[in-house]
């Protein structure tokens, strides 16, 4: 698989996932993965460099990935990335009309415990780990929406669940989404990330390109694809 580097330097790599890529290899999937494209592309660095990816990205969904070339980088990038200074921007395409022009989300999320697979909102008090999912709706027509989800926490599963809860399930999506839809994958794309560079402290942003195939899905619903370029990023 050859690499969508986004960006490069001696510390860490930011690439661009396309869908239907697993991030780490599996059981079921022991080749063919993001990590081994990742080795791969890391045959000419030092020998204390090795690529480790930094949090998780579903397989079905596109977007930034965020890798370290060491285990000490590895540690200050995840604390960075989890920080609330840094900025996750993800694009969802959604069934429904969504009547409000912005809002956040911050039901509590726990593991399904008839299906470890997936995961669910927590209905009791005390249950299910603290989430939050701010969103903006960017357009929207009589049949779907267009938003733009920030992470304030990285809950597994945490934009899918949280529109699907609140009658906005993504296009596409197999699992919380709609079964009707022929959309082939999940409509989200992880657009944009600002954090700061865990060795000079400067701040990094990337903007992954949006696939050809959630274009066409845009398109075809009656998107303007122009209003992604007034989108700021804080």
């Amino acid at each position: 698989m050859e690499l969508d580097v986004l960006y490069e330097d001696d510390t860490l790599m930011v690439v661009n996932k396309p869908a239907g890529i697993v991030v780490h290899p599996t059981y079921r999937n022991t080749s063919g993965t993001l990590l081994d494209a990742l080795r791969a592309h890391a045959s000419g660095w030092h020998d204390s460099q090795n690529p480790t990816i930094v949090g998780r990205l579903d397989k079905d969904t596109s977007g930034i990935v965020v890798v370290a070339k060491t285990a000490a980088h590895h540690a200050s990038l995840q604390r960075i990335l989890q920080s609330t200074d840094s900025v996750k921007d993800y694009l969802a395409v959604v069934r429904g009309s969504v009547n409000v022009e912005r809002g956040a989300i911050s039901d509590p999320l726990l593991v399904d415990p008839s299906d470890r697979r997936q995961v669910i909102v927590a209905t009791e008090s005390g249950n299910g780990r603290a989430s939050e999912t701010q969103f903006e709706r960017l357009e929207h027509t009589g049949e779907a929406s267009l938003l733009l989800c920030r992470l304030i926490t990285g809950r597994r599963h945490q934009i899918r669940i949280h529109l699907a809860s609140r009658g906005w399930p993504i296009i596409g999506d197999p699992v919380y989404g709609n079964a009707i839809d022929e959309f082939p994958r999940q409509a989200l794309h992880a657009w944009r990330a600002a954090f700061a560079h865990p060795v000079s402290g400067q701040q990094i942003r990337v903007e992954a390109p949006l696939p050809p195939e959630l274009q066409s899905l845009l398109l075809g619903l009656g998107f303007q694809l122009s209003v992604l370029r007034h989108v700021s990023l804080l």
